[in-house]
């Protein structure tokens, strides 16, 4: 077994580990390093679901107006997200937060940034197609006129016939979410410049700098690695075997507006779930894998530049967020010098999976 230097567990150091997801007679590389992850029984995996689930994926058809895709928000090479602040739906209206990568979502044990309800990909795939407020693909209301587009594409239907067969009426929007979350479950990015040194063995993947950088990424005085944890670099994950994982959100001290911890409006973490004054500005921790692409960075793009990020946490929050007296005692702050922030800084480009950005079997099939 492979020691985990990420704080993750331990799993076979092979090159590629061939699991099957979910008992399932599809099988699917993973990294070495990944363990299986969990698939609901109610959508089991098949290549034909996964290839339709890629075309439905990068299909503006899905959309109220035809003019976007879920690939519209989640671009492949920056690591499916958008590179915007905050995100912009089909109609044009902004979202107060920003896009989330979804490298290796298919372990994820909460999705969206602040939503504690939100567990399986199946769940997730609905909030963009129905949300109205604010209009995200904007199919609400109109599911039955988006669906005959699909009916009336012979080739589409074929598709929808292989990967659910038998079914009287595959093109149904049950079937729309489960190849879709099918599709996003294979999204997994596990062949960075770290990976290759830490579970194959390759001594010469990290030049000096971004040694010193893990290092300082895993140590006790940073402390980075107790929010963006594991092999994903993220919030809690769950997995075969990995039993029921509890969500955990952070307040990392961006705001106070009112000297007892508010933040803006309509944009206030899990307490816009909860109402519960104490999860006021409590978000998911991101996955960090990728994260060299993935800029402007926090839950509302309000940080440039992964320089920034890390000045805002040494000095324990931002602004009068530092005070907040809901902020996350794990946001201390911490002692960094200019060379040693430039050794982090490689290391966090160490994380990106270039074979990831461009691996054509992710990208628009059309």
């Amino acid at each position: 077994m492979a020691p985990s230097r990420a704080g993750g567990p331990a799993f076979p150091a092979a090159t590629l580990c061939l699991a099957l997801w979910g008992s399932v007679a599809h099988a699917t590389e993973l990294p070495a390093g990944f363990p299986p992850p969990l698939v609901p029984a109610s959508n089991l995996s098949t290549p034909e679901k996964i290839r339709l689930g890629r075309h439905l994926f990068y299909d503006t058809r899905l959309s109220g107006n035809r003019t976007y895709a879920c690939a519209t928000c989640h671009r492949q090479e920056l690591a499916f997200t958008d590179g915007r602040a905050r995100a912009v739906g089909s109609t044009g209206e902004t979202h107060p937060r920003s896009a989330m990568s979804l490298a290796n979502v298919a372990y994820n044990a909460t999705y969206n940034w602040a939503d504690p309800r939100t567990v399986t990909l199946e769940q997730q795939a609905l909030v963009p197609m129905l949300r109205r407020d604010p209009v995200e693909l904007g199919i609400g209301g109109r599911q039955d006129e988006v669906l005959d587009r699909f009916r009336e594409d012979p080739e589409t239907m074929a598709m929808f016939r292989g990967a659910f067969p038998g079914e009287p009426a595959p093109v149904e929007l049950p079937h729309v979410v489960d190849a879709i979350a099918s599709f996003v479950r294979t999204i997994v990015s596990g062949n960075s410049s770290y990976d290759r040194l830490v579970y194959r063995g390759e001594m010469e993947a990290l030049d000096a700098t971004a040694r010193r950088g893990m290092r300082l990424f895993f140590s006790d005085r940073l402390r980075c690695s107790q929010c963006h944890a594991g092999f994903t670099f993220s919030g809690p994950i769950r997995f075969e075997g990995s039993g029921d994982i509890p969500p955990t959100f952070h307040n990392t001290g961006l705001y106070d507006l009112d000297g007892a911890g508010a933040y803006p409006p309509g944009n206030t973490g899990v307490h816009g779930v909860t109402g519960a004054a104490t999860d006021m500005g409590r978000f998911r921790a991101p996955t960090l894998r990728n994260v060299a692409v993935t800029a402007p960075y926090m839950h509302d793009g309000s940080v440039e530049t992964l320089g920034e990020v890390i000045d805002l946490y040494a000095a324990g929050g931002r602004g009068d967020g530092r005070a907040s007296p809901l902020k996350s005692d794990r946001l201390a702050g911490f002692r960094i010098e200019e060379p040693e922030k430039r050794d982090l800084l490689a290391f966090l480009a160490s994380l990106t999976d270039h074979d990831f950005l461009t691996d054509p079997a992710l990208g628009n099939p059309r």
